[in-house]
């Protein structure tokens, strides 16, 4: 039997990201990570195959973190998940919803809840680390006036009792993952662009329909109006566009484009004319749309 594939998420065991990772890549090991920059640190150096990051939810938006990641590092979108999003309210077995006085969760999902908090208003919202982090604290240490906000994985992962379920006030709550890849070193390359095209072209699924990119346009009239009409001109739908500053860069910005392209003739057309009009381009990744 060959080895489970070894995948990295930020948060603890239990989350939501351990939820899109088991649903992306089926017995895979899971890597639990504290923060965002070491599941990018451990997929460079080669100690999990893959890793699995949330990139931006329905209601509360793009993980800006991530996005910035995503653009420094040598990393490569191989495939994207939407995971519907059900938030529950999780204690110590034995304790009751009557005993609660403090609900902990990420501060996100506890903004997505407020209409629970504002029928039960004895109970404070607190801010804290991670959803499934918030089952792991109140289980481990018993607390009888103590709730979690997470995920159905966290109190199955931790052993702790569901008190309320779906208490998100939006029923239509998605977070969009990503499975990334560390993107093998480019070959040398004869034409100006071809070794970009080549480092990653063999982690590109054969049915990819989608690719995510971020460019910086020139500091000139008519740039962003030059830069988009490389895929206008060719009918390529844009499903999203997005600027972000550019960090190190203050008051430079940086686009963020997902199309509805995979690797043909269009796409590589429009990017190479993309590069002739625009100050820096990368491919992010280039994968079957959900």
């Amino acid at each position: 039997m060959s080895p489970a594939t070894k995948v990295a998420i930020q948060g603890e065991r239990g989350s939501f990201s351990h939820e899109a990772a088991e649903q992306m890549l089926p017995n895979c090991e899971v890597v639990s990570c504290p923060r965002s920059a070491e599941v990018f640190h451990r997929l460079q150096r080669g100690s999990v195959s893959a890793a699995v990051i949330p990139i931006e939810n329905s209601l509360a938006g793009t993980v800006a973190e991530h996005a910035d990641l995503l653009v420094t590092q040598d990393v490569f979108i191989q495939a994207e998940f939407l995971l519907r999003i059900v938030h529950n309210v999780i204690a110590a077995p034995g304790v009751k919803l009557s005993a609660l006085r403090k609900v902990l969760s990420h501060p996100v999902a506890l903004d997505q809840c407020r209409d629970f908090f504002r029928h039960h208003p004895r109970i404070e919202p607190v801010p804290f680390y991670d959803t499934a982090g918030s089952v792991k604290h109140v289980v481990t240490h018993n607390l009888p006036d103590s709730a979690g906000i997470a995920s159905r994985h966290a109190a199955r992962e931790y052993s702790g009792k569901i008190l309320r379920t779906g208490i998100e006030d939006d029923k239509r709550n998605f977070t969009r993952f990503f499975l990334i890849r560390k993107s093998p070193k480019p070959r040398t390359a004869t034409r100006k662009g071809s070794a970009a095209k080549l480092s990653y072209r063999s982690l590109i699924p054969p049915n990819a329909n989608k690719t995510s990119l971020a460019f910086k346009v020139k500091n000139v009239p008519g740039a962003l109006f030059k830069s988009l009409s490389v895929f206008a001109l060719r009918d390529i739908s844009l499903s999203k566009i997005e600027s972000r500053p550019l960090r190190g860069r203050p008051w430079e910005y940086i686009f963020y484009v997902d199309f509805l392209r995979g690797d043909d003739e269009p796409a590589r057309n429009a990017l190479h004319d993309l590069r002739e009009v625009a100050e820096q381009v990368k491919v992010l990744g280039i994968y079957k749309a959900k």
